[in-house]
């Protein structure tokens, strides 16, 4: 967080020289420039707190004996997920780069969704990665992950459309997938510390992120943020245990979906708009969930807020999953339905009184 917090003051007083501005227009909220460098500062508060954690695991001989004893037996583990970990975040960096450039100087819509499916492809295919979901065939599981990955990039690039947004969104999800990986009774081995270290150093970026984002913002996470976000949590899902080996319940897999639920809304009924109205799904305009809860007429800030209380109820229902039988997830499904329609009737209300 403080690294995060610290690097992106660097980044707003260099935004001009580096042409990392926002320029308003017709179909922006804001109407002054803004820089759109705050990605590099998420990026950095990442990349720097598992640089110097990698460098203290590689010489673990000087400062484990520093390490309470109920630590000392992690050091090992962490070594063995060093190659993983640092795979992880140079397929990030690739699309914190690509967003950059595209930040930058603009890029096609078709050249950044065939890196993002590139990469996401190579994580899935090389590194084994993938969910297990209980499908027979393993390359509809692949295409299934490929597809999971390339989606929630996507949905994090479009929640970036007000202040706080997106990183209010991505905190709130992150936060609901330590909650479930640390719950005990979701796998006869305990908690999954690693992933729980994983988020918990990504939530604490993002906080640094949002001290700069609040309304009014002084920075936008920009393309570079919003890819190296949606990457990092949809890694996080994909990589995330969901029920015992021993004893499954099957009906768990569904755990991301329900968590992720409002980003993927949001998505889903962009591009639906989009396509209805015979414009490019890529196109970017103020259909997306946010501009929507606006048009039903209330202000930016609450708008924010109540995407941000969806989340929240989604992925409470979420943690219940592995605690309930296949009625009980039968009824969280229901539940979290039941949020995204009513949202839905809301927003359509709003649409149907601008149209008239």
């Amino acid at each position: 967080m403080l690294i995060s917090w610290l690097s992106i003051y660097v980044v707003r007083r260099k935004a001009l020289r580096w042409k990392l501005l926002d320029q308003p227009n017709d179909r922006k909220v804001h109407t002054t420039p803004v820089p759109l460098g705050g990605g590099l500062g998420i990026w950095l508060g990442v990349i720097v707190t598992f640089l110097v954690g990698t460098l203290v695991v590689v010489v673990n001989g000087s400062v484990t004996q520093f390490l309470p004893e109920q630590l000392e037996t992690y050091v090992v583990g962490v070594e063995d997920q060093l190659a993983d970990l640092w795979t992880l975040l140079i397929a990030g960096t690739v699309l914190m780069l690509v967003g950059l450039v595209d930040d930058v100087r603009g890029l096609s819509w078709k050249f950044r969704l065939a890196v993002q499916f590139a990469v996401a492809t190579i994580c899935v295919v090389l590194q084994e990665w993938y969910f297990t979901a209980f499908i027979p065939y393993r390359v509809i599981t692949v295409a299934c992950t490929v597809l999971w990955i390339v989606m929630l990039i996507n949905s994090f690039n479009m929640l970036d459309n007000m202040d706080a947004a997106a990183g209010g969104v991505a905190v709130i999800c992150s936060t609901m997938l330590v909650l479930y990986v640390i719950v005990a009774g979701v796998t006869s081995e305990g908690p999954q510390i690693f992933i729980a270290g994983l988020l918990l150093v990504f939530i604490g970026s993002l906080l640094g992120f949002l001290w700069h984002n609040k309304p009014p913002a002084k920075i936008f996470m920009g393309d570079a943020g919003s890819y190296f976000v949606g990457f990092c949590i949809a890694i996080a899902t994909v990589l995330t245990t969901y029920t015992d080996g021993d004893s499954p319940l099957m009906h768990t897999v569904i755990s991301p979906i329900v968590i992720m639920a409002v980003p993927l809304y949001d998505l889903c009924t962009v591009v639906t708009i989009r396509i209805s109205e015979g414009r490019s799904p890529f196109q970017p305009d103020q259909s997306h969930f946010s501009h929507r809860l606006v048009d039903l007429g209330l202000s930016k800030p609450r708008a924010v807020l109540t995407m941000f209380l969806a989340t929240a109820t989604t992925g409470v229902s979420a943690l219940l999953l592995p605690q309930v039988g296949l009625a009980g997830a039968i009824l969280i499904v229901c539940l979290t339905l039941c949020v995204l329609l009513l949202v839905a009737i809301l927003e359509n209300a709003a649409r149907n009184k601008i149209n008239h």
